[in-house]
């Protein structure tokens, strides 16, 4: 028998960290929805998980050995860690991995929104060419809107680099005491409109042409954005939720979503995922729903699943580099 620590893998590493781990560890690739899930769980002392896994009390219960639950990614919502905390099982995670991925992705919904295109497969007669140029004729630029940054911490603080980049006026409002550690862009940064400017809530909502949401997952943010703060926008606002699906009512974003022809609600995550048939917002032309790609680029999957170093050194009895802390 080996004396290897035996380690559950639930959901997609890259071959490379799976192959480091396997290495040191007796690694075990298992869905957790597997008939054989429940035998391994009994016996594992690591268990390494992303988006889909809940690790909550009744999985705990069926798991005595273990020691460690590492998350390849930033957000554990899909985590009880005080639950794991009370039971003596480490919570590890990657906060940094995938902060440039959504950054990117961000930037490109918001100038999908605002920058009208087409790529051309044929040759075009001058008429067809002439209407073409008059039809994708943007309405605004970026410099002419004001970006709200709803949650300054790691992502929220880049976006608002990426709106002073483009001419922006930014404001921001977060919840939250953010340590310095976490800000990757300070609030005094000096840009084209001045500094970033920190504004309450409802400001916030009532000064942005464009809000770009990146709060965590407490429960006072369920359902944050609703009716009554997205009637505070200007006319033809953008919304742009790349954080959590439950911050967002999806009945109030579809009812201003009709009230306003000319907003956009542009939406990588959902409550639940994946989407279901009832979701009011599908079938809405200003409705752009995105299936959780943000951290989809092959450098973030990388960074995320190097997790497995953490967790190793929580197997060996060593302090992990990035335990999930709890506020």
């Amino acid at each position: 028998m080996s004396e290897r620590p035996l380690v559950i893998q639930t959901e997609e590493l890259s071959d490379e960290s799976a192959s480091w781990l396997g290495q040191r560890c007796d690694l075990r690739v298992c869905r957790f929805d597997d008939s054989g899930f429940g035998d391994l769980l009994t016996r594992a002392e690591g268990l390494v998980v992303r988006t889909y896994t809940r690790v909550d009390e009744a999985l705990l219960d069926r798991a005595p050995g273990l020691k460690v639950v590492g998350r390849a990614g930033v957000a554990v919502d899909n985590i009880d860690v005080r639950a794991c905390r009370a039971r003596g099982v480490e919570v590890v995670h990657t906060p940094d991995a995938n902060t440039r991925a959504v950054v990117e992705l961000v930037t490109a919904f918001l100038l999908d929104a605002i920058r009208p295109r087409v790529f051309l497969d044929r040759a075009l007669s001058k008429d067809e060419w002439k209407r073409a140029r008059a039809d994708l004729v943007g309405d605004r630029q970026a410099c002419q809107m004001t970006l709200g940054v709803l949650g300054f911490g790691r992502i929220g603080s880049k976006i608002a680099r990426v709106g002073q980049a483009l001419g922006m006026r930014v404001v921001f409002c977060d919840l939250r005491r953010i340590p310095e550690s976490e800000r990757g862009y300070e609030a005094g940064g000096i840009g084209e409109h001045g500094r970033a400017q920190p504004v309450s809530f409802e400001k916030l909502f009532e000064l942005s042409d464009v809000v770009s949401v990146h709060v965590d997952n407490r429960p006072e943010n369920r359902r944050i954005i609703d009716l009554d703060a997205l009637r505070r926008l200007p006319r033809s606002a953008i919304l742009i939720n790349t954080s959590r699906g439950f911050v967002v009512d999806p009945l109030g974003v579809a009812s201003w979503l009709r009230d306003d022809p000319s907003a956009q609600a542009i939406l990588d995550v959902h409550d639940p995922e994946p989407i279901e048939a009832g979701d009011p917002l599908l079938g809405l032309a200003n409705a752009h729903l995105s299936p959780h790609i943000g951290a989809a680029t092959r450098l973030a999957h990388a960074n995320m699943s190097w997790v497995v170093r953490d967790v190793f050194r929580v197997l060996q009895g060593e302090k992990p580099e990035f335990p999930v802390r709890l506020d």
